[in-house]
């Protein structure tokens, strides 16, 4: 009986590793969420996202991530432009008054320690579509005052379009104003709950 009940509690052990992650919450003081969107199609710009919260669940033992989900106030959109970021908040683009947040909540993550994958349901003014992230588990450490700590990094494109944001204008030279791809960064460090 004793080998029956070992044997059955080593094959859940071994079936689900998830079962044993650990949940961290952001750190805004130590995360970041930029983007790079052609401008021009000479030069990019480059943004991020100042107020945000979430939470990862981190399997230290297999150097991975086993869940991610992630709200973003799209009012916190800062490219160290006034004037564009107004422009950004507005009706041309994100529309903070009628969707103040985009979310990002993991499907599936696959890989460990510099090749992780993330799919997961993005979701911008609205419109949810599924995205892929590329990214690296940094490690787990604690630091001087005792809190446990977790990093983790990726990056990943989407087309703006597919979410809405679809004003541009088109250029007497030829082009566009606006490029439409779209690249995403993240650089998260989180706090262990």
């Amino acid at each position: 009986m004793f080998k029956q009940l070992f044997t059955l509690l080593l094959a859940l052990f071994i079936a689900a590793p998830a079962a044993f992650a650990t949940t961290y919450q952001l750190d805004p003081n130590h995360t970041e969420i930029n983007f790079t969107v052609p401008h021009l199609m000479v030069f990019k710009v480059r943004g991020n996202f100042n107020d945000f919260s979430g939470t990862i669940q981190v399997d230290s033992t297999n150097k991975t991530l086993t869940a991610t989900a992630a709200t973003i106030k799209t009012a916190s959109v800062d490219t160290r432009n006034q004037k564009r970021d107004e422009d950004l908040r507005s009706d041309h683009f994100f529309e903070v008054a009628k969707y103040p947040e985009i979310t990002f909540v993991s499907k599936k993550i696959s890989g460990s320690g510099s090749d992780i994958t993330m799919v997961g349901d993005l979701t911008i003014k609205g419109v949810t579509r599924e995205v892929t992230l590329k990214g690296r588990f940094l490690g787990t450490n604690i630091d001087p005052w005792g809190n446990h700590r977790a990093g983790f990094e990726a990056t990943g494109n989407i087309n703006r379009q597919d979410f809405g944001l679809t004003w541009n204008k088109t250029l007497e030279t030829g082009g566009v104003l606006i490029g439409d791809d779209v690249e995403i960064g993240l650089i998260v460090e989180a706090v262990r709950m």
